[in-house]
């Protein structure tokens, strides 16, 4: 990788779909790169996935293709599982603003996250690029320089009316969090009960009473495992993260119970469990993650998603075989996720002003191969290729390093491993209980600058 000797910075027009919080720093960094920009999106507002409805979908899996889809996951009661100083994007910190409704707690509701995105976008007039209601229905090679993007709007009559347009480039914000994945049950077809995805949950009332097998350890599963604990008869967490011989009551609850993965489901009611026991169950929640879902993509292969790896993609963002025409924002999880979409776009960008310069097709290729390898190597499921756990600080100081630009504070990055370990320890108090105001007054004293 190296840094361009071009004297003057190319203008390209890029469309870039999606006005969630990836679409819309994207969009910033774009145009403060000096590009044309336009945003697609299909709701009408800005927000993607915080932007919070009661509606859920007829399939409550999420697995029926024809379903009215709802892009949002958010639940009633979710508040943030990061603190609001490490969220924030970097130059815009997210801090408490007077207004009607605001929440300035640390660790606020869905709502202020929203508002927090509101703000951000009228701060730098990003409102003004974005379509709303328009949704991005194919996207295609044009001479294999250009892509077309063929976009839709429905009509007060209903019909829709379809526009083909080319753009120079092709930025890809549409978030992770609408298409359900389901773990896979033996004899679930024969069980009688009732299954849910998370994505279709927002409140506990259905649950009221019921015997709950919830799968998944993430930490949305512990808090929806305790907001269902509140009024469920029981609640039994199924972990594959845990031995299988694993049969625990959690901490402070006297209806919630950690155990192994379930083993099958039967037509009598009873599920089984890895540790040999059953129990008969009304309700199995899949708190089990999403897919990443391109439909839209129509590049005859450059892009694939196998097993939920994005790919092949160098360095999580551009395809080797048409970079930088086509390029994706957001893939990577388990990170700072404001402030990594702020650092990825600001990659992308500098690459389509020219200023930074990729290495050649083969050589991003050879990189993605050798990263592959890597992981299979190290034992690392297919599916996990985007976990940007152990690697988030490597990973993001490098593409800053290429962009000639800070990366994350030391106090972020300490803020954000203590909140991750405290996540797991104290789930009920880790957002109401706190021993880091020596951070805390760190992020202030950077926040000034800004505020």
């Amino acid at each position: 990788m190296q840094k361009s000797n071009a004297t003057s910075l190319t203008s390209r027009h890029v469309a870039v779909i999606g006005a969630g919080a990836s679409g819309l720093v994207a969009a910033r960094e774009l145009r403060r790169e000096g590009h044309q920009v336009v945003v697609f999106e299909k709701d009408s507002q800005i927000g993607g996935t915080w932007v919070y409805t009661p509606q859920v979908e007829t399939d409550p899996l999420g697995l029926d293709p024809t379903r009215q889809i709802v892009h949002s996951s958010l639940y009633m009661a979710l508040r943030t599982n990061l603190p609001r100083e490490s969220m924030g994007f970097m130059d815009y910190p997210f801090v408490p603003r007077a207004g009607e409704g605001s929440d300035p707690r640390r660790f606020p509701g869905h709502a202020e996250v929203l508002k927090y995105l509101q703000d951000f976008a009228r701060e730098f007039g990003i409102e003004e690029m974005v379509r709303f209601e328009c949704e991005v229905v194919s996207v295609e090679m044009v001479d294999n320089e250009k892509l077309k993007v063929k976009s839709k709007r429905t009509r007060l009559d209903g019909d829709d009316d379809l526009l083909d347009e080319v753009f120079d480039a092709v930025v890809v914000c549409n978030g992770h969090f609408t298409q359900p994945r389901i773990a896979e049950i033996p004899g679930i077809n024969l069980w009688p009960g009732k299954q849910i995805h998370s994505h279709n949950y927002r409140t506990p009332d259905p649950f009221k009473d019921k015997v709950v097998i919830l799968i998944g350890s993430s930490a949305s599963a512990m808090d929806i495992s305790l907001e269902i604990g509140g009024i469920a008869k029981e609640v039994h967490i199924a972990s594959r993260s845990v031995a299988d011989d694993t049969f625990e009551k959690q901490a402070g609850c006297d209806n919630i119970w950690l155990r192994s993965m379930i083993e099958s489901a039967h037509k009598d009611g009873s599920v089984a469990f890895r540790d040999g026991n059953s129990i008969v169950a009304d309700i199995i929640l899949h708190c089990t993650g999403y897919k990443y879902y391109f439909p839209f993509l129509k590049i005859s292969g450059i892009v694939t998603v196998d097993d939920n790896r994005v790919g092949p993609l160098y360095k999580h963002v551009f395809p080797p075989i048409f970079a930088p025409q086509l390029s994706f924002v957001g893939l990577p999880y388990r990170n700072l996720p404001f402030p990594s979409f702020e650092i990825q776009s600001k990659w992308i960008a500098g690459v389509l002003s020219d200023r930074i310069v990729l290495p050649s097709q083969e050589d991003m290729m050879e990189d993605v191969n050798n990263f592959y390898s890597t992981l299979e190597d190290s034992g690392v499921p297919k599916h996990h290729t985007h976990n940007m756990a152990d690697t988030m600080i490597d990973y993001s100081a490098w593409v800053a390093s290429l962009c000639q630009c800070p990366c994350f504070e030391e106090w972020r990055i300490q803020m954000f491993y203590e909140t991750v370990k405290r996540l797991y320890a104290n789930p009920k108090t880790v957002r109401d209980e706190w021993e880091d105001d020596n951070l805390l007054l760190q992020a202030y004293e950077d926040f000034s600058k800004y505020i």
